[in-house]
């Protein structure tokens, strides 16, 4: 993209589990894919003592063992492209990185923009977010923030409030990475460019809508980060209210980065705050085994939620949040559950009609209806037409991080969560930390606490429920 600036990236955490398994994996697809522009340097920064070439092969096991696989492009030239700074960072050192940036900037054509990555645990944003004022790096910049930001609403305010005394609010990229995904920005396409969905995307048509993230992994990688975080505050207040937002926002102005960024967070305004009787947690037999995990804990490994969106077109319409560990299946799907008609049919099989997106992988559509069972009587049954998002002609899919970061560089904030949406997303949720659900006990391979059920009555729960 030979439009786009130089540019120096500043990777912190460059030699972290969140920049192996996911940033590194992704810079290297955009380099893949001609995304990123013609002149670029990447510098790792960390509290080791790690030379250049050494990073550089550090990188190499990570995209051998995350891919892509770096043997199958021009390694050679990808890692010439590649730094290490080494000494940490804070207010009061700096470590090797402004040596190294200037050497950085020196090697490139022109005036270069610096794009900072926090790939760092969530205690550390406050003191890398002086230490780049301290030091002079935050004129022009782009700053990437991952998740959590903040742990509670006044958590997440006092670091706001830090930030943007840095930081201008379009310099701010806090990064959610079910925004990036194919199937969640199709949501907003397949229904405003497609008279079929809008016209039946409202509570005249819409019984429920369910946001459900199974998942069968456990937490072995990451224990001692999720026995302080949990379910409700890892997915439920990031990803499922970022989806839920996405359903349920009215009809941006057009579909510019800043129109799009608008409608979603203005809707999250409109969630009413949880009521933790409508909410259940649960913990997986067996997790308070985990190494690294306390034999006490409580923490939860599931949570559902029943949210209600207080605008016009959803009043009254549940949306069901679910997502957990050690569950029967993993899934990542929205699915509106349609009412059925007036008219002479009033005993439609199963959940009916349903119009249900897949967020895994490059994403799919699915419709169910209710036709004809084949054969000579008149009976009811239900089909499922599927079209994956892969299969439309003319693209390539992008995983989340990669389409991300090339937002980052384009400097499209659509996708992500701006200072005010994320404030009233800690709104809805802060009923949950002033009066916490019990949490209930749930089997390995099961769907959750059998509590949970209640909250998805009549129709039940489209994956795992008893009309499944």
């Amino acid at each position: 993209m030979t439009d786009l600036p130089p540019t120096v990236f500043v990777l912190f955490g460059a030699t972290g589990d969140l920049a192996r398994r996911m940033v590194l994996p992704a810079f290297h697809q955009l380099a893949e894919a001609g995304l990123l522009p013609d002149d670029w340097r990447l510098v790792g920064n960390g509290r080791g003592d790690v030379s250049h070439a050494d990073f550089a092969a550090l990188v190499h096991d990570a995209l051998a063992e995350f891919g892509p696989d770096p043997d199958q492009g021009p390694w050679a030239e990808f890692a010439g492209r590649l730094r290490f700074a080494g000494g940490g960072f804070d207010e009061s050192d700096p470590g090797s990185l402004l040596d190294v940036l200037t050497e950085a900037r020196n090697e490139l054509d022109g005036d270069s923009q610096l794009v900072h990555y926090l790939a760092v645990p969530p205690a550390a944003f406050e003191k890398l977010t002086r230490g780049l004022q301290q030091h002079g790096l935050t004129e022009g910049a782009r700053v990437v923030y991952e998740k959590p930001y903040g742990t509670s609403p006044e958590t997440f305010r006092e670091l706001d409030e830090l930030v943007l005394s840095v930081l201008d609010e379009d310099q701010v990229f806090r990064i959610d990475h079910f925004l990036g995904k194919e199937g969640t920005q199709d949501l907003h396409v397949l229904r405003f460019a497609n008279g079929l969905f809008e016209h039946v995307w409202s509570r005249e048509h819409v019984a429920q809508v369910q946001i459900d993230v199974p998942e069968d992994l456990d937490v072995a990688q990451r224990a001692e980060f999720y026995d302080a975080t949990g379910a409700a505050l890892d997915m439920l207040v990031t990803h499922l209210f970022q989806l839920a937002a996405e359903v349920a926002m009215e009809p941006p102005v057009s579909f510019s980065p800043a129109d799009l960024q608008a409608a979603r967070e203005s809707v999250l305004a409109a969630f009413r705050p949880l009521d933790p009787d409508e909410v259940v947690l649960g913990q997986f037999d067996g997790y308070t085994g985990t190494e690294g995990v306390a034999d006490d804990s409580r923490t939860d490994t599931f949570v559902a939620a029943r949210l209600w969106v207080d605008t016009e077109r959803w009043r009254g319409v549940p949306f069901l949040l679910r997502t957990g560990k050690r569950m029967a299946a993993s899934e990542q799907r929205v699915s509106l559950l349609l009412r059925e008609p007036e008219g002479p049919v009033t005993d439609a099989p199963g959940h009916g009609n349903v119009l249900s997106l897949s967020l895994s992988g490059s994403g799919a559509v699915d419709l169910q209806v209710v036709a004809k069972e084949p054969g000579p009587e008149l009976a009811l049954a239900t089909a499922t037409a599927t079209l994956q998002l892969a299969d439309v002609p003319g693209g390539t899919p992008l995983p989340p991080y990669v389409s991300l970061l090339h937002d980052v560089l384009t400097g499209d904030r659509s996708l992500f969560t701006s200072s005010d949406g994320l404030a009233h997303a800690w709104r809805a949720f802060a009923p949950l930390q002033q009066r916490r659900p019990q949490v209930h006990g749930y089997a390995p391979g099961s769907w959750g606490p059998a509590e949970a059920d209640a909250l998805a009555e009549p129709a039940g729960w489209l994956l795992g429920g008893s009309q499944s």
